[in-house]
Formats: C-alpha cells, structure tokens, sequence
C-alpha cells in the first residue's frame, strides 16, 4: 500500500513537471512565430523606412497581443480536455457520496440532539478559523503592500473583467442551502443543500428504528462503492494534472512569474503561515499529530494544488481522514460543511485581493472599512459555494462596495490560477484540520488505522 500510494503521487509529480515543460515549449514556440511572422510583415511593407517601421510595430504589437492570447488560448484548449475530463469524474462521485457517507454518519449519532451539538462545534470552529484567515490576509497585504510596491500597469477603465459581483442576501442564502429538489442539487453537485437532506433523512431514518436499518444499509454499501470507483478515478489523476499544468503554462508561460514574483511571494508566504503556524498551533494546543495528520492527506492536497480544485480532493480526502482515526459520523458531516464554511484558503485570498487592488489604484483603505469588509466577508463568503470562480465573483462585490474600481480584477487574472492552486491546497489542509478538531472536541482518540 505503501509503495502503491507513494507511486501514485510520484507520477503526478512527474506530470506537473513534463506539463510545465511542454507547456513552456509550445508558449515559447507559438510566441517566436508569431514574432517572425510579424518582423517578416513590417520588414516587407516599410521597405526598410525607419519611421514607418517604428509605426507599424507599435501598430502591430497591440492587434499581436491580442491574437497570440487567442492562439495560445486554442492550443491549451486542447490539453485542457484531459483535466475537464478528470474534473468531471470527480463531480460524478461527490453528490452520491456526500449523500451516502453523511446519511451514515448522522444515523450514528441518532438524534437532533447530538447532530446539534456537533454541528454547533463544527460551525464555531469554521467561524474561528476564517476570521483568523482573514484577518492574515489583511496583515500580509498591510505589511508588505505589494499595491505599491509593484506598481502595475492599471488596466483601462472600460475594461470587462469578465466577473460578476456577488450581492448575497439573506434570501439568496436561504433559497441555495434549502433544496427544493433533491435530485436537481445532486445535479448540479450543490453540496451545502445536499447535507441539508442527508441531515434529515440520516435521523428519520435512524428514528424509525428496524424499518429503516435496511436504507441505512444501503447507503453503507453505496459509500463503499463510491469509495471503489475514487480509486478507480484516480488512475486518472496523472493524466488530468498534466493537462491542467500544461494549459496553464500555454496560456501564461512562466514569465508570469516574474513580474508577479513579489505578489505570489507574499500570498504563498501568507498561506504557509496559516499553515504551518496558525494551524500547526491549533493542533498542538488539541494534541492532534499535525504533521500525521499532513502525511495522511498528502495526496490529496497534491491533487488540489495541480488542479487548482478543492472539490477534485474530496472523495480521497474523506477516505484518508477516516484512516487517520476520525470516526465517520465526524467525518461526514463536517468536511462536507467545510466545503462551503471553511474555505480557509479561499477567504484569505479576498481580503487580501481586495486591499491589494485598493492599493495599485493608491486608494487608502481605513482600518475601519477593513475591518467592515472581514465582517461582511465572514458572512458573504459562506453563500458562494458551487458558483465557478466563486472567490474573483466575491471580491468583485467587495470593489463595488468600497468603490474601488472593478477592472482592478484584471491585474489579477494573469496569475490567478496559479493563486488558486495555493488556495486550494489550503483549503484541503484547513478542512482535514477542522475534522480533526471537532473529532477531538467529542473525545476520539484520533488512532490510526494503519501506516503510511
């Protein structure tokens, strides 16, 4: 098992790193062709007239722009087909699952009782951790100020960032966490509503007593089987992380990174604190072995970043996290949660966006006005779950709130995936962290059950 899990995640290291090279080739490649192409161009008009000369590859250079990025976004397409088909497979265990593997576990724990008072725990849990992230966010972007000290080209002001704002009110809230169709959430792989039916169905089924252990049993069997097509899908995960890496560094290529370098250095900086830090202190005080617990989920937190997806961890990390000795009554009724409450990643990157934006433009954020942007964020970033690029739609809200400028999104969409790979990761940690926490806060002994 051993060798087995280790070879898995050797190989999807071995896929980012042919992913990052081809992609770098092909970016390179479609780049100096379109340079000759150009050159060739100018050279043939101008006759060699130094000051047409000077005029068309000024002329040239912006229409080039724009059709290198429309090339290069055709040719990732292409490699990008591997990761949405991956992607896909994963979305295609997730609603069975979660339905499954949290029926079972609120049938263990029988009663409203027990499932309020371990859902009380899980929540204020998810609302200790996200202040404590985005209040990092905030002092990472107020300590290092990478607004100004990048000092970024600001993107015209009829730019179309392509981004909606959110407006989250308390009904929009309501009408996405209470289902009205079980089967229309589980197809649109809404989580949040899916745990608000497995959470009645779990207790009216162990409430009926005899009748209702052949459903119980059922669903037993179907989480079991959903953990038998996991591993089957993660045959494919190798392939899935080579098409999204390589995508990436098409459309970017890796001179992203050094103008963005200061910028990524400060947020990756950010998220390894939360981590290994604020974290790795949170499982010392509950004498929870963080970096057990890190060895365990290794695989899918791997996963995560080269996919830059949560949500394509999941399934393992469910399996993992019962390994490592989290009851699966824990297990399944809060990491599912996490997904839509406890995003730590993902939370500290809104703050930390927003002040970043607010200072390209020179715009000065009060405290206090940071301080109202956490406590809105606390509440408006537990509404977005499954909305796609939930937290660019978020901070989005944020700029129109503090009039910032919105086309401000465009100084970070260059790297954004990049960002979002760190982020997901994070997510990962934070959620395999808060399942430890509650397990301990019920009194588990946390022992697991078998090596890594």
């Amino acid at each position: 098992m051993f060798r087995k899990k280790n070879r898995l995640i050797t190989i999807i290291v071995i896929s980012m790193i042919i992913g990052i090279a081809l992609g770098y080739g092909i970016n390179k490649s479609i780049t100096n062709n379109s340079i000759k192409i150009e050159q060739s161009y100018i050279q043939k008009i101008s006759k060699g007239n130094p000051e047409i000369i000077k005029q068309l590859s000024i002329e040239c250079s912006k229409i080039e722009k724009e059709i290198l990025k429309q090339e290069k976004k055709k040719v990732a397409a292409n490699f990008s087909i591997l990761s949405d088909i991956f992607l896909r497979l994963i979305k295609m265990i997730i609603a069975p699952l979660v339905l499954a593997v949290l029926v079972m576990g609120v049938a263990k724990v029988g009663d409203f009782k027990s499932v309020g008072r371990i859902g009380g725990k899980t929540i204020l849990y998810f609302t200790f951790a996200t202040l404590l992230s985005l209040s990092l966010g905030l002092i990472i972007v107020n300590l290092f100020e990478p607004g100004k000290v990048m000092a970024l080209d600001l993107p015209a002001a009829s730019s179309d960032v392509g981004v909606k704002s959110n407006s989250q009110t308390a009904k929009n809230f309501i009408s996405h966490v209470v289902p009205d169709s079980i089967v229309g959430v589980m197809a649109e792989n809404e989580i949040l509503p899916i745990v608000v039916f497995a959470l009645f169905f779990g207790i009216a089924a162990a409430g009926i007593g005899e009748q209702g252990k052949p459903m119980i049993k059922a669903m037993d069997s179907l989480s079991h089987v959903m953990f038998k097509v996991t591993n089957f899908v993660m045959n494919f995960a190798p392939l899935g992380v080579f098409g999204a890496i390589t995508a990436v560094v098409i459309q970017q290529g890796l001179d992203v990174l050094s103008g963005y370098a200061y910028l990524m250095a400060c947020f990756f900086g950010g998220l390894l604190f939360f981590v290994f830090v604020v974290l790795f202190l949170i499982c010392s005080l509950l004498r929870i072995n963080f970096f057990k617990l890190i060895s365990y989920v290794k695989e899918p937190i791997l996963l995560a970043f080269s996919t830059a997806s949560s949500e394509s961890a999941m399934p393992k990390t469910i399996e993992q996290l019962e390994k490592f000795g989290i009851s699966n009554r824990i297990v399944s009724f809060v990491l599912p949660l996490g997904y839509s409450f406890n995003l730590d990643g993902s939370i500290m990157y809104m703050t930390f966006a927003t002040v970043f934006i607010a200072q390209s433009y020179g715009i000065n954020m009060p405290m206090d006005d940071q301080i109202k942007m956490m406590l809105i964020l606390l509440v408006t970033s537990k509404g977005v779950a499954g909305v796609p690029r939930a937290s660019l739609v978020v901070i989005a809200g944020m700029l129109s709130m503090f009039h910032i400028p919105g086309e401000g999104l465009l100084l970070l969409l260059a790297v954004d995936q990049i960002l979002d790979m760190g982020r997901s990761a994070t997510n990962v940690i934070g959620n395999a962290v808060a399942s430890a926490v509650v397990a301990k806060w019920e009194g588990e002994k946390l022992i697991p059950k078998n090596n890594i």
